[in-house]
């Protein structure tokens, strides 16, 4: 699956947002190392704390579907600029090896970001 492929999987992916709040949709597409595909949309909630990100809704999917090598992820919202994955999201990619981000603006270049630079000194299964 191309870059290309997956961004257009994530923007599909967030038109199923529920974002009633904030009105920011974002939709993430994470593709294993095997080329299965797991897409997510943000899942807001009254009480803002509880809110799911994207990226953390197609890594569970993932996950509960069993698979735990992941490989890279797209990340789209409806600001139409670039969206990076929070902190918490990051380090749960981390945790699953995820290899790469990827984020365009609506009309931008897809651009890579290795995890290693989006969480330096990650905190991770080794550290422990």
């Amino acid at each position: 699956m191309t870059d290309d492929d997956l961004l257009a999987e994530a923007k599909k992916a967030m038109t199923g947002a529920y974002a009633p709040y904030s009105r920011f949709r974002v939709g993430a597409a994470l593709v294993t190392r095997d080329g299965q595909l797991f897409t997510g949309a943000n899942v807001e909630n009254a009480s803002y704390g509880l809110t799911l990100c994207a990226e953390r809704v197609a890594v569970v999917k993932g996950v509960t579907a069993g698979a735990v090598g992941f490989d890279r992820i797209a990340v789209v919202s409806s600001s139409g600029e670039e969206t990076f994955p929070c902190g918490a999201c990051r380090q749960v990619l981390h945790e699953f090896g995820t290899k790469a981000v990827i984020v365009a603006a609506d009309e931008g270049r897809p651009v890579t970001h290795l995890m290693t630079a989006l969480l330096p000194h990650a905190f991770g299964p080794d550290s422990l």
